[in-house]
């Protein structure tokens, strides 16, 4: 605790304001009723309220500096350390739980307040400029790539036959690269601030299934890979948001598609969880290039990309696994990752079962 001078001065301050009321009432009225009872002449009613005045000032200032001044100290560095944003550890007083305790425990409990409250600023503060140049980088590629197109059509490319038909597929692209990112941005600040709420309702899980299946099936075959649906009750359902368990599928078959190789598959199907009867496990598994052990702890990161440039040409905003995680996570369910290098992966997520699964 602080033990300065001006803190001291401030606290003898005080217990002197308590002392000096206390000390002239008690002597001015003993002695004035000692004198009115006809004990003592007036000489000796003015030395005794003397006297009575020195004795009672000196005790009630040393009991009033007793109960106040260590308590007072404490609070003095609570609020003096809140206003440097200085922040620290305060045991509890053995104080006698009166009002001063109150205040003093209130103070520590306020700095506690403080402290939390700072350093969730400060961890919203860091996010956001680390969102903010993640998206800076991202938006670059294609802004730049965008613009070295047009440039070199305006520089005449556009009357080369030859040329002017590519670069602008090639600046189309950029464009649709540059949708998907803002979507995607779109969707994960929703996410991660709360602003999306999960509508969980019961639901029958395979119908979900074969619908993504069928709206992925034409990219799949453009980039010939076999996408599988292992056979599970049409009956079984599930509590989750459907949209929200839709995008999840996407995500991870796209996911899937993109790094495997010509000729691949990526399938998708159900097993039982085994730490809980009433969960199953909805997995997509594929037979890509597989993650590195080191990596598999960053895939679900914003913009974390395994292979940079397979998903650069492919169209890949390096957003998809960390909008897999929120929507997970905000069910309340779990994303599990098994991987093994060039032989694919697993993203497996659980799902709270309302009907008997029967695989």
């Amino acid at each position: 605790m602080n033990k300065t001078g001006f803190s001291k001065r401030k606290f003898s301050t005080i217990s002197l304001r308590t002392a000096l009321p206390s000390a002239l009432v008690v002597s001015i009225s003993g002695a004035g009723l000692l004198y009115g009872v006809g004990l003592l002449e007036p000489l000796q009613a003015a030395i005794f309220g003397a006297l009575l005045l020195v004795v009672t000032f000196t005790v009630v200032y040393v009991i009033s500096a007793r109960l106040h001044n260590e308590r007072l100290d404490h609070l003095y560095d609570v609020v003096k350390n809140i206003s440097r944003k200085k922040f620290e550890h305060y045991d509890d007083l053995n104080g006698k739980k009166d009002e001063l305790d109150l205040i003093v425990k209130r103070s520590i409990k306020a700095s506690d307040t403080v402290s939390q409250e700072l350093a969730r600023l400060n961890k919203i503060e860091n996010y956001r400029k680390e969102f903010i140049g993640d998206i800076s980088h991202e938006l670059k590629t294609p802004i730049f790539a965008i613009q070295g197109f047009i440039e070199t059509l305006l520089n005449g490319a556009i009357h080369d036959k030859n040329v002017n038909e590519l670069f602008l597929k090639k600046a189309m692209r950029n464009v649709n690269r540059l949708i998907y990112l803002t979507n995607d941005l779109m969707e994960i600040s929703r996410l991660e601030t709360g602003e999306l709420k999960a509508s969980i309702q019961d639901m029958y899980l395979r119908d979900v299934v074969l619908d993504v299946v069928e709206s992925l099936q034409y990219k799949a075959q453009k980039e010939d890979i076999e996408i599988r649906v292992k056979d599970f009750d049409k009956n079984l359902q599930v509590k989750a948001d459907r949209n929200q368990v839709k995008q999840v599928l996407v995500n991870l078959i796209e996911n899937g598609m993109k790094y495997n190789k010509p000729g691949g598959y990526v399938e998708i199907g159900i097993t039982q969880y085994k730490k809980s009867y009433e969960k199953i496990l909805l997995y997509v598994k594929d037979s890509g290039i597989g993650i590195n052990k080191k990596d598999l702890k960053r895939v679900t990161e914003r913009f974390f990309r395994v292979d940079k440039s397979r998903s650069r040409d492919k169209g890949g905003t390096g957003l998809g696994l960390a909008i897999v995680k929120h929507i997970v996570e905000a069910h309340g369910e779990k994303l599990l990752i098994e991987s093994t290098p060039e032989i694919g992966s697993t993203f497996s997520i659980t799902l709270t079962r309302t009907t008997p699964v029967l695989v």
